[in-house]
Order: structure tokens, then C-alpha cells, then sequence
């Protein structure tokens, strides 16, 4: 691989594609259900989580007895479940066809208290039957010891099949790892840029696209056949492109895209490194290539994320400024 070329037709249907899968998304509905005691602290979880006030979603001891659902801005509904064990049979019917159709469960447990007791274990294995999308949430680990043991008796109960997420909602303790892992099942379902866009805390979510479009672009890059790696490598930046656009809000028109995109592939950006990498690793073309695939991505990604964190106007010439600046320390180490 010794040149990055820019082709109109592969830019257009990679732009339109990936306006449409936004599109599609920003349509749909995401349903979290929520289950854990009234002092698992579900609604602080869910503040931290957002990064704003949600309506409260705690329940005085007795009174959740049916599905609470509160909607944050139309299209995300959080919901405070009861027991399956609750008296009334026909309540817990409602909760379990609940369970079934929602996208993300957030099973609560109480690093400070019983963690996993035997009627969160019971609640668990109804649960587990309909719907596997379960993220367990070990809340308030700034009050309690030991932590690894207990994300590891939790793990040993469910067979490790399940993601379990330490945190702490007082102090915002691993909150991204949580907000990470509810991202990775909400992409299976083609939810996650809805749900990203809508979260107050947006930089750790860039910074995980960027790092995966990079990734993606090296191995591309690494394609032993020439120009095998055109098509692949547009289709990965522009989404990248119209990914962080959608998730700051910036408007992004298909002739700014496409003016980005030239000034990362034509603009000599990718050239002059391709040339700077094999002049220190003589005939390491397909590695030099992998690197440099990746690095022109992961500067685009961080020039772009800069831009709109700070209110920067972006064009050409500014991406180029900025994307030189952030694929240097790359290409020398």
C-alpha cells in the first residue's frame, strides 16, 4: 500500500449509507427495565449515567407493584420494575412480558449490603429465560471491601455470561464502564448512537468509536492487494465522520463530508506519514500501510472530536492542522 486515493463514487454511497443507518436509529425506542432494592441506588445511577436529573425512580419499601415508566427525552424510556414475587399474580405477568421486550436490563445489587441474595438469585433466573441483554450493576463500591471477590461471586453465580459493572454513583466511580458496556448491547440492536447522542457525557463514547474506526482502518490498510483497501477505508472514515457528527449534534451536509474526506485522503495527510513510516522501515510496505491507515483515521477522528468539543468551525484546513498534530506522536512511536 503506497498511496490513499479519493473516489467521489465510493464517498457517496458510504456517506448515504451511513446517513440512513443514523436516520433509522434516531426513529426507534430504547426500554431500559431496572430491578433492585429501593437503597441500590437505581435513580443516582441513572443521574450519573445521563449526566442530568432523570425523574426519580425510587419506590418507598412495598410500593413498586407494577411497571413505573418514566421517558427521557421521548425516545428513552427508564423503568423501575417490581419483584416477580409480587402478591398479585397478574402484576407479575405484566413485569415478565416487561422483561422480555425491553433492550437493556439493569440488574441492581448493593456492594454495601447481601450481594446476590437468594431473591435477587430467583428474580434472576425468571428473568434470564426471556431477555440475556443483563448488566449487572454493583453499585456503591466506595462502601464496601474487597470488590474484585464480589464481581467475581456474582460471575461464579451466573456462569460468567453476564457483564458485572463495579460502580459507584456517589462518587461517579466506573460509570463509563458501565455506559461502555450498555453501548456494546445496544449496538447488536442498532441503538447506540441513539442512546449516545442523548447522554450529557459524550468525549469517552467518541473516544471508543475513534479507537475502534482505527483499528478497523489498520487492518484494512494491511490488505496485501492494491486498491482493496479504498473502498473499505472510505466506508470506515465517513461513517466515523457522520458518527461524531450525530453524536455532538453538528449538522454535517454531504459536501462538508466530502471536503473532509478529501483533505484526509488527497491532502497529502496519509502521503507524507506513509513516506515518514518506510523511510524508517525499508520495505515494510503492508505494515507502514496498516499504520498508517489507522493513524490517518484515529487523526481525523480526534481533529473532528476537538473541532466540536471547542466549537471549532471545521474545514479543510483546520482538519488538516489538527489531524497532523494528533497522528504525530503515532507515527514516531
Amino acid at each position: 500500500m503506497t498511496d490513499f486515493k479519493f473516489n467521489e463514487n465510493d464517498f457517496n454511497k458510504a456517506y448515504d449509507d451511513e446517513m440512513k443507518k443514523v436516520n433509522d436509529q434516531l426513529e426507534k425506542e430504547i426500554v431500559f427495565a431496572m430491578i433492585g432494592d429501593v437503597n441500590a441506588g437505581k435513580s443516582s445511577t441513572l443521574n450519573r449515567l445521563i449526566g442530568e436529573e432523570v425523574a426519580s425512580v425510587g419506590a418507598e419499601p412495598g410500593e413498586t407493584v407494577i411497571v413505573k415508566k418514566y421517558p427521557y427525552k421521548d425516545k428513552i424510556i427508564f423503568a423501575d420494575t417490581p419483584g416477580l414475587d409480587d402478591i398479585n399474580h397478574k402484576n407479575s405477568e405484566e413485569t415478565l412480558k416487561f422483561y422480555k421486550e425491553a433492550d437493556v436490563i439493569l440488574f441492581f445489587l448493593n456492594a454495601a449490603g447481601t450481594v446476590f441474595s437468594e431473591g435477587e438469585k430467583k428474580h434472576f433466573d425468571s428473568i434470564r429465560k426471556v431477555n440475556k441483554n443483563i448488566i449487572f450493576v454493583l453499585n456503591k463500591i466506595d462502601a464496601a471491601e474487597d470488590i474484585p471477590n464480589l464481581v467475581k461471586y456474582v460471575q461464579d453465580k451466573t456462569n460468567y455470561d453476564f457483564k458485572v459493572t463495579p460502580i459507584s454513583s456517589r462518587t461517579g466511580q466506573n460509570v463509563d464502564m458501565l455506559r461502555n458496556a450498555i453501548l456494546d448491547i445496544l449496538k447488536e440492536k442498532n441503538k447506540d448512537i441513539l442512546f449516545a447522542r442523548q447522554i450529557k457525557e459524550k468525549s469517552s463514547t467518541a473516544n471508543k468509536w475513534i479507537l475502534a474506526a482505527a483499528s478497523s482502518a489498520g487492518a484494512v490498510g494491511a490488505m496485501p492487494l492494491p486498491g482493496s483497501d479504498i473502498i473499505p477505508l472510505t466506508s470506515i472514515q465517513v461513517g466515523l465522520m457522520v458518527k461524531l457528527a450525530t453524536l455532538y449534534e453538528k449538522p454535517l451536509s454531504k459536501d462538508r463530508a466530502k471536503e473532509l474526506a478529501i483533505a484526509t485522503f488527497a491532502g497529502n495527510i496519509g502521503k507524507s506519514l506513509f513516506r515518514q513510516a518506510v523511510k524508517f522501515v525499508p520495505g515494510a510496505g503492508s505494515v507502514a500501510g496498516a499504520g498508517i491507515a489507522g493513524s490517518m483515521t484515529l487523526g481525523l477522528g480526534y481533529a473532528i472530536k476537538y473541532a466540536y468539543e471547542h466549537d471549532i468551525e471545521l474545514n479543510a484546513e483546520i482538519l488538516k492542522t489538527l489531524s497532523k498534530s494528533f497522528m504525530k506522536d503515532k507515527v514516531e512511536s
